[in-house]
């Protein structure tokens, strides 16, 4: 079982764990329960609701490099590689994973950043307020085994994006911060990368 962290607490990623190469990120959420509108009717049924987990590769200064996202499942490198596009949340666990192999990122990457946005939120009318159960999970892809995870508890009414955590390198090590930051216009992708440019 993983350390449960909270909003802006900090996990050693490799001290105690020296063996540690690589890592699966795994992101989840669910759609909240929707009330009926006016009087429980719909002229026809709503959107579901598309979160789409991203990965900002940043140099050390922390300025974004590349992307990896549903658009583009792996860096140059192919260090940090997406699993794909879920559409809806729906069923258990880990709704996107995004594998990052440590020991081969290129040393230009300082950290790398996880994000999700609403896809076509504003359109939609969608935010995170329609969204619970969201987490973060660290998970040791050799053993299989959980190290952190992180669940995102706040009320994100009105927001389209997270900031939900980084890993980053410290003095020749890798550590995790659980960040847990909304935005508020977050349609687009390209919003969040720019945060960080």
């Amino acid at each position: 079982m993983g350390v449960n962290l909270q909003k802006g607490q900090k996990i050693d990623l490799t001290k105690g764990n020296s063996g540690l190469r690589s890592i699966m990120v795994g992101l989840g959420w669910d759609e909240a329960e929707r009330t009926g509108g006016l009087l429980g009717m719909f002229k026809s049924a709503p959107q579901a609701i598309d979160c789409d987990a991203s990965a900002i590769l940043c140099d050390e200064s922390g300025h974004a490099t590349e992307l990896v996202y549903y658009g583009n499942l792996r860096d140059k490198s192919s260090a940090v590689v997406h699993q794909g596009d879920n559409l809806t949340g729906e069923g258990e666990g880990d709704d996107e994973e995004i594998f990052v192999d440590l020991a081969s990122l290129p040393q230009s990457v300082g950290k790398i950043v996880f994000v999700v946005n609403i896809y076509e939120a504003q359109p939609r009318k969608q935010h995170f307020g329609m969204i619970k159960n969201a987490f973060i999970r660290l998970v040791d892809s050799a053993k299989n085994s959980e190290i952190c995870r992180y669940n995102l508890s706040e009320n994100y009414d009105g927001m389209t994006g997270l900031v939900v955590g980084e890993i980053y390198r410290y003095q020749g090590e890798w550590k995790f911060s659980a960040v847990g930051a909304p935005v508020k216009e977050a349609s687009r992708v390209d919003s969040l990368v720019a945060m960080y440019r």
